[in-house]
C-alpha cells in the first residue's frame, strides 16, 4: 500500500510560520545531523528525534510552503492512479492515457485499473521538461539571428 500526503496551498499565516520557523531551523539542518524536537501541546511535552533525512524533507516542505506553494509527499516505490499521474504532469486524465496507450510511459494493470510507477512519471516530466528547455533555446538563439532581441 502507498501513502500521499497532500495538503492545499497554506494559508497566509501558515506561510509566515514555515518562514520563521525554516529560518530558525536551518542552520541546524545544514549540518546534517539527526536533531531532537521538543514537542508541546497544552498538556504534554516530549522529545522527538529526527533522523538527518527527516531533517533535510522537514526544511524542504518548509522552504515550499514558505513560498505559498502546496506539499505532497510521496514515498520512491509509489504506484499512483491515472489521475494522480496526470495531476503531477499538469495534464488531463484523458491526454495521460494517451500517452500511456502510446507507451510514452510504462504502467501495470491492477485488476482493470491502471498503476503508474511515481519514479516514471518522474522521469517522463523531467523527459519533457528538458526537450522543451531545449526547443526554448533555439526560439531564442533564431530570433537573435533575426534581430528579434531586446
Amino acid at each position: 500500500m502507498t501513502a500521499a500526503l497532500t495538503t492545499n496551498p497554506p494559508s497566509k499565516d501558515d506561510v509566515e510560520l514555515a518562514r520563521a520557523s525554516g529560518q530558525r531551523l536551518a542552520p541546524y539542518a545544514r549540518k546534517g545531523l539527526a536533531l531532537t524536537f521538543r514537542v508541546r501541546d497544552a498538556e504534554n511535552e516530549e522529545a522527538i528525534e529526527l533522523p538527518a533525512g527527516a531533517v533535510k524533507l522537514l526544511m524542504a516542505v518548509l522552504e515550499d510552503m514558505a513560498s505559498g506553494r502546496a506539499v505532497t509527499i510521496v514515498p520512491q516505490n509509489a504506484e499512483l492512479t491515472t489521475q494522480q499521474a496526470a495531476d503531477v504532469l499538469n495534464v488531463s486524465r484523458p491526454f495521460l492515457i494517451g500517452l500511456l496507450d502510446e507507451r510514452k510511459l510504462p504502467f501495470r494493470m491492477v485488476g482493470t485499473h491502471r498503476r503508474v510507477r511515481f519514479e516514471d512519471v518522474l522521469n517522463y516530466k523531467e523527459a519533457i521538461d528538458t526537450e522543451r528547455r531545449k526547443v526554448l533555446g533555439q526560439l531564442a538563439a533564431e530570433a537573435q539571428e533575426l534581430g528579434m532581441g531586446y
